[in-house]
């Protein structure tokens, strides 16, 4: 990561209160750009491994054309109800493909672990089931900014 979060210091997670908070959580909101030029936002699972984001998407998909052509990404992670309760993280950098496209269980060293945490965060298995539509994307952000309000108001 080599921006650093200038606004929100008071708010701003540190690094294990962000690496439990993207462990914990399962879904984030994927943003890329389109040929126009028009952002595309969809929501996808995903898996932190403490350095890169992991996300399963498939591959006939608008967010997977988006990145053949241009692999830059922003995705954002957040959760919380009332005001003083918003807590999130953006990560931006640019998306890389890792394994066949699309996945069909292929050896793949580098994806051992990661199929690993995914299968047992969202499906309660030790094994990734593969369906041959989906392909991984990682994302070893650039800059991470994150907020959470409840820093605020400490004692509420």
């Amino acid at each position: 990561m080599t921006a650093t979060q200038r606004r929100g210091r008071r708010i701003m997670m540190t690094r294990p209160e962000l690496d439990a908070y993207l462990t914990e959580q399962r879904t984030c909101r994927v943003a890329t750009v389109s040929p126009d030029g028009r952002p595309h936002v969809g929501a996808l699972w995903f898996v932190w491994d403490g350095t890169s984001l992991w996300l399963y998407s498939l591959t006939r998909s608008r967010r997977w054309a988006d990145l053949r052509r241009d692999a830059r990404i922003a995705v954002v992670v957040d959760d919380g109800e009332g005001y003083g309760e918003l807590r999130g993280v953006e990560l931006s950098g640019t998306a890389v493909r890792v394994g066949e496209a699309p996945r069909t269980g292929e050896p793949c060293a580098e994806l051992d672990a990661v199929e690993r945490l995914f299968a047992r965060k969202n499906f309660g298995l030790d094994a990734m089931p593969h369906d041959g539509r989906h392909a991984w994307l990682r994302l070893t952000p650039d800059a991470i900014a994150s907020w959470d309000f409840r820093k605020l108001n400490p004692g509420a």
